[in-house]
């Protein structure tokens, strides 16, 4: 005898599966990350992310309002800082007309609506590419969460919305939550990058921000000392639970694809909103693919963004944001 419930029935025609489809991406799903660089007229594509450009201010005034134009109403803002202006200790980040400071400005007058979150790490500013202050080959950690909590005042005084201290060092959020309060920020919130892998995806962000760690002696030529072992689980519910209780109001996963067991794990764990990042070498990795014929891009791309939504994502940062919204609007 023929089954009784026969799940095909609820397939069969697309109204039907639209109807009952459990995981659904929308346009409020997507915090979209932006790459800014000083100059004028300037719009530069990264040579390891296709269709992926870096901005000047006054382009990234237009970029930020065709964002809003497509319903995008989220950025994460990372600046490319020249070379002159790096040392061990990320004195630029501090500078209150810095480009970090002027990107900030730039996109609430272009759009006061957006929410703008901005990264909070040295490594952008260092002449090391590190992610904390570097002294006799270790990162030091108190040292740098004390520079990570005045750069994190001095993006909010910029007019932040978040602040998303990617660094990994221990207690920085705690120390950054009590500086902003402090400073009468109380409604500022912290994006923590909670469960931040030493991943080796992070290629072609690097090369976007010319932020890979240097090859000197004396400097470690990795981040595995902060950033955590890619074979641990129980770790990053540990990091995850002390950033919620140091008063993460949003907690990050990176990367994706790799990592949505921890997406789920941590989703069930935390009672606070779970961000996923979907980083630089998983946007390559299929440009690249697609380029050459081997994947049909549309198709894979969508398929990774429901699979990162299904996996307990609330808020996805992704550079396929506005790919993902052509199809949407199709």
């Amino acid at each position: 005898m023929y089954p009784l419930r026969r799940n095909r029935r609820l397939r069969s025609s697309e109204t039907l599966r639209s109807l009952v489809r459990e995981s659904i991406v929308t346009p409020n799903d997507f915090l979209v990350p932006l790459f800014v660089v000083e100059g004028h007229g300037i719009k530069d594509e990264i040579p390891s992310m296709p269709n992926y450009f870096r901005y000047s201010l006054d382009l990234l005034e237009q970029e930020v309002k065709t964002l809003n134009s497509l319903g995008l109403k989220s950025v994460l803002l990372f600046v490319k800082v020249p070379d002159n202006l790096k040392d061990n200790k990320g004195t630029e980040a501090l500078n209150a007309n810095g480009l970090m400071q002027r990107a900030i400005k730039t996109v609430k007058n272009a759009c006061p609506e957006m929410l703008v979150m901005t990264d909070v790490a040295l490594d952008p500013y260092s002449i090391y590419g590190h992610d904390g202050i570097v002294q006799n080959g270790e990162i030091l950690n108190d040292e740098t969460v004390k520079v990570l909590a005045e750069i994190s005042l001095s993006h909010a005084r910029a007019g932040a919305s978040f602040v998303a201290p990617s660094d990994m060092m221990d207690g920085r959020v705690l120390s950054i939550r009590e500086a902003l309060d402090k400073d009468g920020f109380m409604n500022t919130g912290i994006m923590s990058y909670s469960a931040k892998y030493a991943s080796a995806y992070y290629g072609p962000f690097r090369d976007a921000l010319d932020s890979a760690p240097v090859d000197l002696a004396d400097v470690p030529k990795t981040k595995n000392t902060y950033q955590m072992d890619p074979a641990n689980r129980l770790e990053a519910l540990r990091e995850t639970e002390m950033d919620v209780d140091e008063g993460a109001d949003i907690v990050m996963v990176k990367p994706g694809l790799c990592y949505l067991d921890i997406v789920r794990d941590i989703k069930n764990l935390v009672e606070v909103p779970v961000a996923v990042y979907q980083v630089s070498g998983e946007y390559a990795m299929l440009k690249a693919a697609a380029e050459k014929g081997w994947l049909d891009h549309d198709a894979v791309m969508m398929e990774q963004i429901i699979a990162i939504k299904r996996a307990g994502a609330d808020v996805i940062a992704s550079y396929f944001a506005k790919d993902v919204i052509r199809i949407l609007n199709r």
